[in-house]
């Protein structure tokens, strides 16, 4: 992370950008009837969208215009992105329930915070990652391509290509190799059963 991308701004944003960003969220959970009118107005409310987008409701962000996400994004329920500085998605973002993308905080400092002296630092997310449900991702982190978040995980730091990671906070726990692949190889439509061996390897038993 480079110290010249902090954003230090305090707490009362655009109130005219704040009140459009409430009244397209207000639409986009509560009104909109199918995933038609859902597309239309997330195109509405991020900086960018790319091709074949689905955004479960509900939906919160902070501004929406600092969110850009590439092709076939598609999140769960409950998605939280505080967007007060760059959040940047790749193509086949897969992202479970009550996700958190935080790039936002506060001074540790008492009486800045009292002041409402805030921080914003880009977070960059690669192409086909998936986020395991009530995942956190914190300010300033970027994670590769090919990366597999663990249900639960507080990424607090940048994360490599092709890996595993989970806890808190989160660590690598395995790669992600051709291996993989072999286990969801389909015959005639119909999905293999995962091997025992294969299932305690995702859950990191062995």
């Amino acid at each position: 992370m480079d110290e010249r991308d902090i954003i230090f701004y305090h707490a009362d944003m655009d109130r005219d950008a704040v009140k459009r960003k409430n009244e397209l969220l207000r639409k986009f959970n509560y009104e909109c009837k199918d995933k038609r009118e859902r597309v239309e107005v997330i195109r509405q409310l991020f900086g960018h969208v790319g091709k074949n987008p689905s955004v479960t409701p509900l939906l919160y962000c902070d501004l929406g215009s600092m969110i850009s996400i590439g092709d076939d994004f598609y999140s769960n329920y409950n998605l939280v992105i505080l967007d007060c500085a760059k959040v940047t998605i790749g193509d086949n973002a897969f992202i479970g329930p009550n996700v958190g993308i935080y790039a936002v905080g506060h001074a540790i400092d008492p009486e800045y915070r009292r002041n409402n002296v805030e921080f914003g630092i880009p977070i960059t997310i690669g192409n086909d990652v998936w986020i395991g449900g009530h995942a956190v991702v914190n300010p300033g982190v970027t994670i590769g391509n090919n990366v597999v978040i663990g249900s639960g995980a507080v990424v607090t730091h940048d994360v490599p290509d092709n890996v595993i990671v989970a806890g808190n906070p989160a660590r690598v726990i395995r790669s992600i190799t051709p291996d993989d692949k072999k286990y969801f190889a389909k015959i005639n439509g119909v999905q293999r059963e995962y091997p025992q061996d294969y299932i305690e390897r995702v859950m990191g038993k062995k």
